[in-house]
């Protein structure tokens, strides 16, 4: 720095303030030199601002106004470029074709970007190739070849170069790594670990159990390894089916229908494994399934008996006589050996031991009578049992109907009594009764009605059959008296239409009423008939209110007198002994006793020759005011 007012002197002094002043720089306070005492970084702070003034060197007085300049800190390539998010992990898909954007990378260079070529960079592939390649200037990654086969090899380890100066000789360099993974795509098809399979089951295994597992491999994972199994072909596509394991992607062979040994020994199935998921890109390159054939045998097992049929229904007429044969089951032993079979009635379901069964031919017979109206159905278990192995044992259930045969007569529903007016006209309807019969004939209940022969002439009464199967009972006459004859009594036959018919005789016992104007029954007993001689039924009903009325006024006046009397006890405050008796005369003293009685004195109560008792309630009892 210099002035013009600087003659050459040395009364001048310079002085420097601002940024950095007296530490990073330092002035001459006499020639006015200005020197950098420090190493300077420009990606630490690229200006600086200071301010030197000339002073007088004896009177510090200014020479001139303080003067501002700037300095600036000129870069040079002193900072390499950095991978500041690395390292980097991508994928891509395989068999990706060439050019395939992978992902991209990025360099950061602290040096100045606009002043030369400092914080240019190039970036390059320094491992990684021929596979992949990078744009020089993006930074973005692609597939350098195509077709990688994932199921060949998965990862690859690639390392980027970033340069700057524009990648010249000179230029400062950093480098980054990329871990790039083939992801799966479905480009392989399931393969059967074997192209035959055996297996053996029994006959008697239960239905849906597994008997076996085929396995069919795919290179691919995930979603385009999953298969499905079906069976296409074979003797046993509705006795077996196929179901994929979801965890292992194993084919599992189940029964889906019962086997048997004596018809069919073994079965020959062709199983296929395809793929799921397919990928349309690599469908050209042929079919993603496979094909397996499955063998099995079935062995024999020892089978419990078999009934001809799952159930038996026997009908059986309730007349039908006892050790006579209702029906008959059979069975078989389905093994080759065919061993006898015995017959037994399980006597849980036959407690009351209403039927027997013959143990070598299976005929059930009749132990007890039947009672249709009793019980109609029993329910039995008939249980078959091989001699040779008495652990074979087979059930099968019995239902025997008992059918009806007319064995019951009628009678009435109800028992029936009939009441008949006074004032009854002719041909008036008494009743109308009904029969009930515990028989149930196939066409349904007919009854015949009819009376006695005796009768027949009955003066009185008369019957008509109606078309419901009921029974009307009819006056011949009228003039009907409670006086003359109260309850009359009329004998009926009643007959079904069974084959042999059965009849019972029920009786219907008539009572002779009296009845209002509308034929509503009043009295039905000859003693309320003598009421209207002497008094009407309203007196007589005021007389009997009237007694009650002063029954209940004598009773509770009666009441009222004993709450309101007092029983005459001596209450202890009012003691007679406690009273005194004075007079006026004076005594003679103790000899003196002709002037008064002592007993009288002593005891004052008894002038009046009563003397109360305190220990007991007394039985006289005064009436009160």
């Amino acid at each position: 720095l210099h002035t013009d007012l600087d003659p050459g002197s040395s009364k001048i002094k310079y002085i420097l303030s601002g940024d950095g002043a007296g530490t990073i720089f330092v002035i001459n306070d006499k020639t006015g030199d200005i020197h950098a005492m420090k190493r300077l970084d420009r990606e630490e702070k690229a200006e600086y601002t200071l301010t030197a003034q000339a002073v007088d060197r004896d009177t510090n007085q200014p020479l001139e106004p303080p003067s501002e300049f700037i300095i600036k800190v000129q870069d040079i390539n002193d900072n390499a470029p950095e991978f500041v998010d690395g390292p980097y992990h991508a994928t891509v898909p395989e068999m990706s074709i060439v050019g395939t954007f992978v992902t991209k990378v990025t360099a950061t260079d602290a040096d100045d970007p606009v002043y030369g070529n400092s914080a240019k960079l190039v970036y390059s592939i320094l491992e990684g190739q021929p596979y992949f390649s990078i744009e020089p200037h993006t930074a973005i990654i692609k597939t350098a070849l195509p077709n990688m086969d994932r199921e060949a090899k998965e990862e690859y380890f690639v390392v980027i170069q970033a340069k700057d100066m524009g990648g010249h000789m000179g230029g400062l360099s950093g480098t980054t790594t990329v871990t790039i993974t083939l992801t799966d795509v479905n480009d392989n098809p399931p393969k059967f670990a074997q192209s035959l399979y055996h297996f053996s089951v029994m006959e008697d295994v239960a239905l849906g159990e597994p008997i076996g597992r085929v396995k069919a491999n795919d290179l691919d994972t995930g979603e385009n390894a999953k298969s499905s199994y079906d069976i296409i072909e074979g003797d046993g596509m509705d006795i077996f089916e196929i179901t994929t394991d979801s965890q292992t992607q194993d084919g599992i062979i189940r029964v889906r229908k019962p086997l048997d040994f004596e018809t069919k020994k073994s079965y020959t199935l062709k199983v296929e494994a395809a793929n799921i998921h397919i990928d349309p890109r690599f469908i050209s390159g042929g079919p993603f399934k496979d094909t397996a054939t499955v063998k099995i045998v079935v062995e024999d097992a020892d089978e419990p008996p078999v009934f001809s049929s799952p159930t038996y229904l026997l009908e059986v007429h309730e007349n039908a006589a006892v050790n006579s044969v209702i029906g008959q089951v059979t069975a078989h032993d389905p093994d080759v050996s065919s061993s006898p079979i015995r017959f037994s009635i399980d006597r849980h379901t036959d407690l009351e031991r209403q039927f027997n069964i013959n143990a070598e031919d299976g005929k059930i017979t009749l132990a007890t009578p039947l009672d249709r109206e009793t019980n109609m159905w029993h329910n039995i278990t008939i249980v078959a049992t091989e001699t040779r192995n008495h652990s074979q044992v087979s059930r099968v259930p019995v239902a025997i109907k008992v059918l009806d045969v007319n064995d019951n007569a009628p009678e009435f529903a109800s028992e029936h009594e009939a009441f008949l007016c006074e004032n009854g006209k002719p041909g008036q309807v008494i009743q109308i009764v009904s029969a009930v019969d515990k028989d149930d004939p196939k066409n349904g209940h007919y009854f015949l009605y009819s009376l006695l022969p005796e009768m027949v002439n009955n003066p009185n009464f008369t019957i008509k059959k109606n078309e419901d199967n009921t029974l009307s009972i009819l006056a011949k006459h009228s003039g009907f008296s409670r006086q003359k004859q109260e309850v009359y009594l009329l004998p009926i036959i009643i007959s079904d239409s069974g084959n042999p018919p059965m009849s019972s005789t029920s009786t219907l016992t008539i009572r002779v009423c009296g009845c209002s104007t509308d034929g509503i029954v009043q009295s039905c007993n000859a003693e309320a008939y003598v009421l209207p001689i002497g008094l009407s039924m309203g007196a007589l009903i005021a007389i009997l209110a009237c007694i009650i009325l002063l029954l209940v006024i004598v009773v509770l006046f009666v009441t009222l007198r004993r709450h309101k009397n007092e029983p005459l006890i001596i209450k202890d405050d009012e003691d007679v002994r406690e009273n005194i008796i004075r007079y006026d005369d004076e005594g003679g003293g103790e000899e003196d006793t002709e002037a008064f009685d002592i007993a009288t004195l002593q005891n004052p109560d008894g002038i009046n020759g009563f003397l109360p008792r305190k220990d007991i309630k007394p039985d006289l009892q005064f009436m009160p005011r």
